[in-house]
C-alpha cells in the first residue's frame, strides 16, 4: 500500500500533463496537494515537517533554478530589445542553410557548452528562444532543446552531477566519469541522429544524417573520453560542446563583419566569461568568492536541520544577469530599457514561477516523507540479479521528479552502490548508471518542460510536449539499461 501511495504524485502529474493536457501549472498544483495529504495520511508525515519540507523545496526553485530561468530569457529578451538576435540569425543562416545542421549547431553544440557551463536550464531555454527566431515551429524547437539537452547533463554545470556523485559514494571520480562517458557512447552518436531527423525525416536525407550523426557523435566520444579519463569531471561536456561547435562552424563562413558578430554575441560572451572565471578551473578566485556575500537559512526537518545556502557571487543566475546587463549597455541600451524588459519577462514567466515551485516542493515532500526511497527500493528488490538493466531507471525517476541529474544523484547515489555490493557488480559502474538514467530523465522533467514552454511563450502547452517527448526518454532508458546490463 505504501508503495501504491508513494507512487501516485509520479502517475498523476504524468495523467495530468500527457493525458488530460492540463497545464503545467494547474497540473503541479493538484499534484502537490495530493502528495501533502498522502504524505500527512499515508506516511505520517508531521504538519510542521510537511511545511518545512515545502519551503526548503521552495528556496531550492527560486534559487538556482527560477533565478536563473528568468535571466536565461532575460538575456534572450534583451537581444530582441537591441535587434541583436537578427544579427545571430543572419550569422547562423550564414554558417549553413542547411536547417539540419542549424538544429545539431544550436541543441547540441552551443547548447552543450551552456549546460557544461551554466546547467539549471540554460540549454534548454536558450537554444528553444532563437530556434523559435530562426522559424522553426515552438513545440519542434522546445522539443529538440530538450531532446538534445540529455547527454551533456551527465557533466552539467561544470561536472556538478558526477561530482556530487563521487562525495556521496566515495567513489573515485575519474572512474565515475569514465564510466559515465562509455555507458552515454552510443547516445552520442544517436542523439545527433534523432535531432537530424526530425528536422528532415526524408528517406533521402537518411545517409546525410548517418554521416553527420557519426562525425559529430565521434568528436564528441573522443572528446568526453579523454577529458573524463585524464581531466576528470569538470571538463567532458566543455569540451564536447566547444569540439562539436568549432566542427560545425567550418561548414560556411559568415559574411558578416566580425565587429558586428562580437557586438550581437557580447551578452552570451560575457556570460560564458564569468562562467568560466569562476568555475572550479579557478579555484583560488571562486574559493575567495564562495565565502562572500553569502545567505544561509536553517530549517528543521525529520529531528534534524537542513542547510540552504547561497553564494551570490559564484550563482549562475547572478552571473547571467551580470553578463545581459553588460552586454545590454555595449549593445546600446539604456539602464532604464533593461529594467522595464527584465519586468516584462518577470510577468512573462509567472506560470513558470508556480509550476517550478510547486514541483520541487512536490520533490522534497517526497524525499523528507520516504516516498522516493520506497520506490527505489521496490524496483531493487523486485528485479534482483536483473537490477542493472533497471539501474537507469532508479537516475531517470530522480530526476523526472526533482528535475536536476544532481539532486538525482544525491538521492539515489548511495542506492545505487549499496545495491553493487549485494549483487556483486563493481559500485562505480552501478553508480553512474544512476546518473546515465538522469540524464535521459532530463528529456521529460516537468521543470525542463516548463523552461522550454516559457522560451517560447508556449505557457499551457507542457502536456503536448511531454507526450512528445516521452518516447525518446523511454528509449534513452532503455538503451541504457541494456549497455549498463550487458558490460556489469
Amino acid at each position: 500500500m505504501t508503495l501504491i501511495l508513494a507512487i501516485i504524485p509520479v502517475l498523476l502529474l504524468i495523467v495530468l500533463m500527457a493525458f488530460f493536457k492540463m497545464s503545467g501549472d494547474k497540473s503541479s498544483i493538484i499534484s502537490l496537494i495530493v502528495t501533502m495529504l498522502i504524505a500527512l495520511f499515508g506516511f505520517a508525515f508531521s504538519v510542521d515537517n510537511l511545511f518545512y519540507s515545502f519551503l526548503y523545496g521552495a528556496l531550492k526553485a527560486v534559487s538556482p533554478i527560477l533565478i536563473i530561468i528568468l535571466m536565461a530569457i532575460f538575456s534572450y529578451n534583451v537581444l530582441l530589445k537591441t535587434e541583436k538576435m537578427e544579427i545571430i540569425k543572419q550569422q547562423f543562416t550564414s554558417i549553413s542553410t542547411d536547417k539540419s545542421i542549424q538544429v545539431l549547431l544550436l541543441t547540441w553544440g552551443f547548447g552543450g557548452l551552456l549546460e557544461a557551463m551554466a546547467g539549471f536550464g540554460t540549454a534548454v531555454a536558450i537554444p528553444a528562444a532563437i530556434l523559435i527566431s530562426l522559424g522553426f515551429k515552438p513545440i519542434f524547437s522546445a522539443t529538440v532543446s530538450l531532446i538534445a539537452n540529455s547527454v551533456a547533463t551527465a557533466f552539467g554545470a561544470i561536472g556538478t552531477p558526477v561530482l556530487v556523485l563521487a562525495k556521496e559514494t566515495n567513489l573515485d571520480v575519474l572512474h565515475l566519469s569514465t564510466n559515465v562517458v562509455l555507458q552515454l557512447s552510443v547516445l552520442m552518436f544517436l542523439i545527433p541522429l534523432v535531432l537530424l531527423f526530425l528536422t528532415n525525416p526524408k528517406l533521402k536525407a537518411l545517409p546525410k544524417n548517418i554521416f553527420l550523426a557519426l562525425l559529430v557523435g565521434g568528436v564528441s566520444l573522443a572528446g568526453q573520453y579523454l577529458a573524463a579519463r585524464y581531466m576528470g569531471a569538470e571538463s567532458p561536456a566543455i569540451i564536447y560542446g566547444k569540439l562539436t561547435a568549432s566542427k560545425e562552424e567550418k561548414e560556411r563562413k559568415s559574411t558578416l563583419r566580425t565587429k558586428d558578430i562580437l557586438n550581437a554575441w557580447s551578452i552570451y560572451l560575457l556570460i560564458l566569461f564569468l562562467i568560466i572565471l569562476t568555475s572550479p578551473l579557478f579555484p583560488e578566485l571562486r574559493s575567495t568568492l564562495e565565502n562572500n556575500w553569502i545567505t544561509r537559512i536553517s530549517l528543521p526537518i525529520n529531528a534534524s536541520t537542513v542547510n540552504y545556502t547561497i553564494s551570490w557571487l559564484t550563482h549562475a543566475g547572478v552571473l547571467l544577469f551580470l553578463g545581459t546587463f553588460i552586454g545590454g549597455l555595449i549593445q546600446g541600451a539604456k539602464v532604464k530599457e533593461l529594467f522595464i524588459v527584465l519586468w516584462n519577462t518577470v510577468k512573462q514567466l509567472k506560470k513558470t514561477f508556480i509550476t517550478v515551485i510547486c514541483l520541487v516542493g512536490l520533490s522534497t515532500i517526497m524525499d523528507a516523507s520516504g516516498m522516493i526511497a520506497i520506490i527505489a527500493s521496490a524496483l531493487a528488490t523486485a528485479t534482483g540479479s536483473l537490477y542493472p538493466l533497471f539501474a537507469p531507471v532508479i537516475g531517470c525517476l530522480g530526476t523526472f521528479i526533482t528535475g536536476s541529474d544532481t539532486s538525482s544523484n544525491i538521492l539515489f547515489g548511495k542506492l545505487q552502490a549499496s545495491v553493487a555490493g549485494q549483487i556483486h557488480v563493481s559500485p562505480d559502474w552501478l553508480s553512474a548508471a544512476n546518473t546515465v538514467g538522469a540524464t535521459g530523465g532530463k528529456i521529460i522533467s516537468p521543470q525542463s518542460i516548463a523552461i522550454a514552454t516559457s522560451a517560447g511563450n508556449q505557457q499551457g502547452k507542457e502536456g503536448e510536449i511531454l507526450k512528445a517527448a516521452i518516447p525518446y526518454a523511454l528509449a534513452y532508458v532503455v538503451i541504457t539499461g541494456i549497455i549498463v546490463y550487458i558490460f556489469s
